[in-house]
């Protein structure tokens, strides 16, 4: 299928094709291994940097994105996606910007879900064009989605977003549960007095759905960066969820940072992502490939790798492509270093790097 994503495309992208290549699987090599001991297993590939909202947490509201042609193409994402499969990965997860922007996002899961020896193919969204789009994702082979959420108050959403819809997501989720996912998650940043005060409003959305809900501490990355009157700490989330709800704890996993609770006689687990008071690095075990084709060892350092560079200087040269992922991970370091909530990386936005 060819890809069709509008006017302004180039060569590398305009040409590209959304379809597994006649390959059999990657000849076996080891595992991928940072120089602490950690596996690298799972994937975050961002497929677009643009987005239908603009967050005050992710973006500035005059946000430029990327030329297309500086972004990879399906094949190239694909590619990408090959060899880190064939390197030991087994979860991949779909990031953006918003990955429902790309029309071709459907062929794309397709061909990456049939890739020999991925175990799980994910996606995160922020649910504006779920409705549409939910049971051709699941039919795709995407088994859980997280979809954001960070209020149920249609003007307070108008304002974190700075232009979207409440009610789209809204039926963006109903979407999403009549799919028959898995799994679904709703990821919510609490900002402060922003929308802390719908902490417990939240949690009882997710009981009466029946779905899953984390609540990630804002990432002190890029311009919007870390500002201590919005900061708001896991503890202080669990303490007042902990004030209505029993939180039961579990040593339950999707192979992400999150630490998951139960809460007795329901279906629904709360989790908490923590890169500010509870350091996850020492179990981290994901790399991030930005969808300008940039290979990101660590969301809070410089360490990268230019991957696009290498698939169109070597176009369908896996084997050099998988050597240079291996010889990369030398460079991933031990943590983030995010002390005291100050950011270390000041150029980067959480679109343009992959939520």
């Amino acid at each position: 299928m060819t890809r069709t994503l509008g006017k302004g495309q180039n060569s590398p992208n305009e040409t590209a094709r959304v379809k597994p290549m006649p390959i059999t699987a990657p000849p076996p090599g080891p595992d991928l291994v940072d120089p602490f001991g950690r596996r690298i297993t799972y994937l975050r590939l961002s497929v677009t940097d643009r987005c239908d909202f603009r967050c005050i947490y992710c973006m500035d509201p005059d946000q430029r994105f990327a030329s297309r042609d500086l972004t990879l193409g399906p094949a190239e994402l694909l590619a990408v996606t090959r060899a880190f499969v064939g390197l030991g990965v087994r979860k991949v997860r779909l990031t953006g910007g918003e990955p429902l922007v790309r029309p071709d996002l459907i062929e794309l899961l397709s061909a990456i879900h049939a890739l020999p020896g991925l175990a799980e193919l994910v996606l995160t969204t922020n649910g504006s064009q779920l409705a549409a789009r939910a049971h051709a994702i699941r039919a795709a082979g995407v088994r859980r989605i997280n979809i954001s959420l960070d209020t149920l108050n249609p003007e307070r959403f108008r304002l974190l977003t700075r232009n979207g819809d409440l009610d789209r997501v809204l039926a963006g989720i109903d979407a999403a549960i009549a799919a028959g996912f898995d799994r679904i998650k709703l990821n919510t940043v609490i900002l402060g007095e922003r929308n802390g005060d719908e902490i417990l409003d939240l949690v009882r959305f997710a009981l009466n759905k029946g779905i899953n809900i984390s609540f990630i501490e804002e990432m002190p990355l890029g311009e919007v960066a870390y500002r201590p009157t919005t900061h708001y700490s896991s503890e202080q989330i669990r303490a007042r969820i902990a004030s209505r709800f029993t939180l039961i704890p579990t040593t339950e996993t999707t192979g992400g940072p999150a630490r998951y609770y139960r809460i007795p006689d329901s279906p629904t687990r709360v989790g908490f992502i923590s890169p500010h008071s509870h350091n996850f690095c020492a179990d981290c075990n994901r790399v991030r490939v930005t969808s300008e084709g940039q290979l990101l060892l660590c969301l809070g350092r410089e360490a990268s790798l230019d991957l696009r560079a290498m698939l169109r200087n070597h176009p369908g040269d896996d084997a050099r492509l998988r050597q240079a992922i291996r010889e990369a991970l030398r460079m991933k370091p031990e943590g983030h270093s995010f002390a005291n909530g100050m950011p270390t990386v000041m150029g980067r936005q959480m679109n343009r790097i992959g939520g």
